[in-house]
C-alpha cells in the first residue's frame, strides 16, 4: 500500500505498538513527534541551530512506537527535509538503501540524496 497523508493516520494506528497506552489521547500525543521533528528541522533552516539529541530522542521513541514502518512515515513526514533526516538515520542505523511507496515517491534511493554536511559533522561529534 503507498502511503500517502490521506491514509497516514490509519497506517499509523496499525503499526502502533505502546502496551502503556490507554486512549486516543495519548496515540495522538505520539503522533505529534512527526509534528515536533519537522519544527525542529523547519528551525534548522531558519536559524542555523539544530538539537540534534533531541531529534535523535525523538526518532528513537518514533521507531519504538511505530517499529520499522516508521521509516516510511518518517519520509513522508519529512518530505522537503530528507537531506537533514538521513544523517539522523544513518547515525542510528535506521537508513535502508530504498524505501518504497512513499507518497508521490515509488521508490526513494536514500544514497541519491545529499545529507546536509553540518548535520553530519555534528552527529560525528557524538
Amino acid at each position: 500500500m503507498i502511503l500517502t497523508n490521506k491514509n497516514f493516520v490509519l497506517h499509523a494506528a496499525r503499526s502502533y505498538d505502546n502496551p502503556n497506552c490507554e486512549d486516543v489521547d495519548e496515540f495522538n500525543e505520539d503522533l505529534q513527534r512527526f509534528k515536533y521533528l519537522k519544527r525542529l528541522f523547519t528551525k534548522y533552516l531558519v536559524t542555523g541551530e539544530i538539537k540534534e539529541r533531541l531529534v535523535l530522542n525523538h526518532i528513537v521513541v518514533l521507531y519504538n512506537l511505530f517499529g520499522v514502518e516508521c521509516t516510511r512515515m518518517l519520509f513522508l513526514k519529512m518530505d522537503g527535509y530528507w537531506s537533514m533526516l538521513t544523517p539522523f538515520l544513518k547515525q542510528l542505523g535506521y537508513l535502508p538503501d530504498r524505501v518504497l511507496d512513499v507518497g508521490k515517491h515509488h521508490i526513494i534511493e536514500t544514497d541519491k540524496i545529499l545529507m546536509d554536511v553540518e548535520i553530519l559533522a555534528r552527529l560525528e561529534k557524538i
